[in-house]
């Protein structure tokens, strides 16, 4: 296989950010738990933390190391996942529309999502993030005149 290109290293900080906010409602349900003293002291706030410590310091690194693309002169491959692998190509020639997209929590570290919307039903559109804006901005111009010189 060829080698894959890796995401912008700030797309680990933005999915930790993302575990931690998710985990925020977890750690404050156990705390009033532990508050309510139903079980032991530490039986809620103890699980619940070392989860969440694993979800944002650890997950995050595997989600960033089992994600990567490639660009070929005629098509983008995107792989990524941990336990169900999805490696999938997209022609240029079957892109019909091209988005850049970005959160706030994207914009504040530089990082964006370049978004494929292909011909067909079935995995419509493609989505890419952890790319730093400038590289998702030159891909999509690049796919772009790839797209046209092809329908000319």
């Amino acid at each position: 296989m060829d080698e894959l290109t890796p995401l912008h290293p700030n797309y680990v900080k933005v999915v930790r950010l993302a575990a931690l906010g998710a985990m925020l409602p977890f750690a404050i349900g156990a705390l009033v738990l532990e508050q309510a003293s139903v079980l032991p002291t530490g039986a809620f706030i103890v699980p619940v933390l070392l989860a969440g410590l694993y979800l944002v310091i650890r997950a995050p690194l595997r989600r960033y190391h089992a994600r990567g693309y490639q660009m070929g002169d005629d098509r983008l491959r995107v792989v990524r996942g941990l336990v169900f692998r999805s490696d999938t190509v997209v022609p240029f020639g079957r892109v019909q529309h091209i988005d850049v997209e970005q959160g706030p929590v994207e914009r504040g570290y530089g990082l964006a999502t370049l978004v494929l919307y292909t011909a067909g039903t079935h995995n419509a559109s493609v989505s890419l993030p952890g790319l730093a804006h400038s590289d998702a901005l030159e891909m999509r111009e690049a796919i772009r005149a790839r797209v046209k010189r092809e329908t000319l």
